[in-house]
């Protein structure tokens, strides 16, 4: 069976389905900070035909944190490239079947209903509390599922 993507779907994830791919690939997920664990989770969720990704980020790349931002290169940051835009950049090549959109932003109360209306999911990738609570009060407000990540240090937990 193959997915959307034209790309075989692997036993062990055979319970996706083409279906379980068709929702994905009609979702819309929005990514909250592109650091470490944002990184990642843009990467992963790009991989798996997530229909259209938005990424927000108020960063540039620095080579102090090439060792933990996956999606970014010494390229970037000697070109002080946006977090967003270079992940934009970085995860088209990844997949160029999905929507993505790199937002060089900072989430924060005048804006944080805008972003996370209408998505299907928002994930959490940011590293301060303030946001966080922002994130939450936003999408209880409007019934939108969020994923909460944690990163301290050099460990992560979603």
């Amino acid at each position: 069976m193959t997915c959307l993507n034209c790309v075989a779907i692997p036993d062990k994830f055979s319970l996706i389905g083409r279906e379980g791919q068709e929702r994905l690939s009609r979702s819309r997920v929005i990514m909250l900070g592109l650091g470490a664990l944002g990184t990642v989770s843009a990467e992963l969720c790009a991989r798996a035909g997530i229909g259209h990704l938005v990424l927000v980020d108020r960063d540039f790349v620095e080579e102090s944190n090439l060792q933990r931002q996956i999606l970014f290169d010494e390229r970037d940051a000697a070109e002080h490239w946006p977090e967003a835009a270079a992940a934009e950049k970085k995860l088209r090549s990844i997949n160029s079947t999905i929507s993505i959109r790199g937002l060089l932003l900072d989430a924060n109360a005048s804006n944080i209903e805008h972003l996370v209306r209408n998505s299907s999911l928002v994930i959490d990738g940011t590293d301060n509390f303030e946001t966080q609570f922002l994130i939450n009060d936003a999408c209880v407000k409007l019934n939108v599922p969020w994923i909460y990540g944690a990163a301290v240090a050099s460990e992560g937990m979603p």
